[in-house]
């Protein structure tokens, strides 16, 4: 029996189950051609006709944009404002608290012989504290202005940091070139993120590790629970007389492109863990609990309902 299918919206929660809004998933049987209109179900008899972590999404072309030009372009216009945020975290006790989580997972290795790379650095913060430690540093990110941000930051030690635009999901690297990778809050919006993995695994080097700090950003879009946590996160800012960290950027602008990459409805570390297995990370872990070292007090109550994460993995 054959069957083909067109998806209009797909979305895989994991290897078992298909959620979403809406699927409209138009099917031939033979001769036979059917229309199934359902939402937010469970539909496992589906999942054993689509490949492992299949994803089809409709929209791929938002106006005139694809959607990496338009994740491109959103960053760029947000490089100035991230780069304020960055620059007071590099003035903050934050600073110390970040840098002791990443040394941790450092072993005692002479610093000037470790090589690291950090994926999407934006205006350079973890780039800036490893730098200073002493470390090889080489940062990417898929933007100049992020970049011009990020060397501006660093001050004396921008000339000890190698820096190139680059795109996290095909890395210009040759093989086994670093001994670790850092990133932060990059995943999330990746249009292949599975392909980012296996790209980073790529320029690994044997027992080299990977740390990736991230969370379920923007999951409310799918959720009913998270939404009502997104939104108490948001009335509790206002009681705490706290910034709202949401209202500093363009809000619309940035749901319209998490609609669009796929991991915003997944549940998360347990996706990205399954898929570096896969992949061949011989040891993966998370610390799901990593927000309460390293945010702010105002983080925290800006993001209670979306804990922030940390995922090792080591080639």
């Amino acid at each position: 029996m054959m069957i083909k299918g067109i998806f209009d919206a797909l979305y895989l929660y994991d290897e078992d189950t298909v959620r979403m809004e809406i699927i409209v998933f138009t099917f031939t049987i033979g001769s036979f051609v059917g229309q199934l209109i359902t939402d937010d179900v469970g539909v496992k008899s589906f999942c054993s006709l689509i490949p492992t972590d299949f994803i089809i999404r409709k929209g791929k072309n938002m106006g005139n944009q694809t959607l990496s030009e338009e994740i491109r372009s959103y960053w760029t216009d947000r490089a100035g404002g991230y780069s304020r945020v960055n620059q007071e975290e590099l003035q903050s006790v934050q600073k110390d608290r970040w840098k002791q989580v990443i040394l941790e997972q450092l072993p005692g290795q002479r610093k000037e012989e470790v090589r690291i790379l950090d994926i999407g650095t934006g205006p350079g913060f973890f780039a800036i504290l490893l730098a200073e430690e002493g470390y090889r540093v080489t940062a990417v990110d898929c933007t100049e202005e992020m970049l011009c941000e990020a060397k501006k930051n660093a001050g004396k030690v921008a000339g000890r940091i190698q820096w190139y635009r680059m795109d996290a999901q095909n890395l210009l690297f040759e093989d086994e070139s670093f001994d670790y990778i850092v990133t932060r809050n990059v995943t999330w919006n990746l249009e292949h993120p599975k392909e980012a993995y296996a790209e980073w695994h790529r320029v690994l080097k044997p027992k080299g590790r990977i740390l990736n700090f991230d969370a379920n950003w923007y999951a409310y879009l799918y959720d009913e629970k998270k939404k009502r946590g997104y939104e108490r996160d948001r009335q509790n800012a206002k009681v705490n007389q706290v910034e709202d960290y949401y209202e500093g950027t363009d809000i619309n602008r940035m749901e319209q492109i998490a609609r669009q990459v796929p991991l915003s409805p997944v549940k998360r570390p347990e996706w990205d863990l399954r898929i570096m297995k896969k992949i061949g990370f011989l040891s993966c872990w998370a610390d799901r609990h990593i927000g309460e070292r390293v945010l702010s007090e105002a983080e925290k109550i800006n993001y209670s309902s979306t804990p922030v994460f940390m995922i090792c993995g080591e080639k």
